[in-house]
């Protein structure tokens, strides 16, 4: 299994292994970075997009914390700046200078970080689901079930995250990645009102986002708030589409063609 040895994660505390998949065309591809959500990988695979894409290195790492990498992490309310940080030493031990990067829900404010303090790393942003807020009003019920009822969003869920994470660690998980929402949402209400601390106008690298209509974690208003600040990029909203485009039957085949747009204009 491909795994690759970190001496210090600013995200488990220390040492950590971290897993990752590999798909694609080998070292001859643009490297192509999907960044997974709060829940990890296996709850949303982008296995639709894996068919289309064919002239990219596809690398999906598990962060610290996820998956068959180091457990536990060290979440809080600067988990994203961290997890950025080590997604950069996973491209340092790969020997990748510049990458694509896709990043859905918690992986798009990680992206964001990257764009925003890295640009010389990154050929192009995807940011699907993405978070601006840091209070999430409508997603408050959602985070407190996360951090005191994991158990409460049903045997299909829980069984994926038990069988990804490990039983009982993928508890531990939920707790810890909805306690660190409702930091985040605790911080704003002393002022640090969005993820990116008023910077997110600032990035300089081609971005498209991918959001579906329908997705149950965007705020009212948050979509237009991200238009303003970043009125040239690409927005594709997917009508019928929810929390996850990419894997959603109706709206998988647009959110690959989406992809393949962005890989062409931005490594040709």
């Amino acid at each position: 299994m491909p795994f690759i040895t970190l001496g210090h994660s600013p995200l488990a505390g220390g040492p950590a292994e971290i897993y990752y998949r590999e798909f694609g065309s080998g070292d001859s591809g643009v490297p192509l970075l999907f960044l997974h959500g709060g829940w990890g990988y296996e709850i949303y695979p982008i296995d639709a997009q894996l068919e289309v894409i064919g002239n990219a290195r596809v690398l999906i790492p598990d962060r610290a914390g996820y998956g068959r990498s180091t457990k536990p992490a060290v979440f809080g309310a600067d988990f994203h700046r961290r997890a950025a940080e080590e997604t950069l030493q996973v491209l340092d031990s790969l020997g990748i200078g510049k990458a694509l990067f896709w990043g859905h829900s918690d992986g798009a404010v990680i992206t964001a970080r990257l764009g925003l303090d890295w640009p010389e790393r990154c050929l192009g942003l995807v940011l699907e689901a993405f978070h601006f807020y840091a209070e999430k009003r409508v997603s408050r019920g959602f985070f407190q079930a996360m951090a005191a009822a994991p158990e409460s969003f049903g045997k299909r869920v829980t069984d994926v995250l038990r069988r990804e994470h490990g039983d009982p660690y993928w508890r531990e998980l939920l707790h810890s990645e909805g306690e660190t929402w409702l930091e985040l949402a605790a911080g704003a209400e002393n002022g640090a009102k969005d993820l990116y601390q008023g910077r997110l106008s600032q990035l300089t690298v081609p971005v498209a986002f991918l959001h579906g209509v329908g997705d149950p974690r965007t705020d009212p208003g948050e979509l237009d708030e991200v238009r303003r600040q970043l009125p040239s990029a690409a927005m594709h909203l997917i009508e019928g589409a929810g929390h996850s485009p990419h894997s959603e039957t109706a709206s998988a085949g647009e959110c690959g063609r989406v992809l393949l747009d962005a890989l062409a204009r931005w490594h040709s």
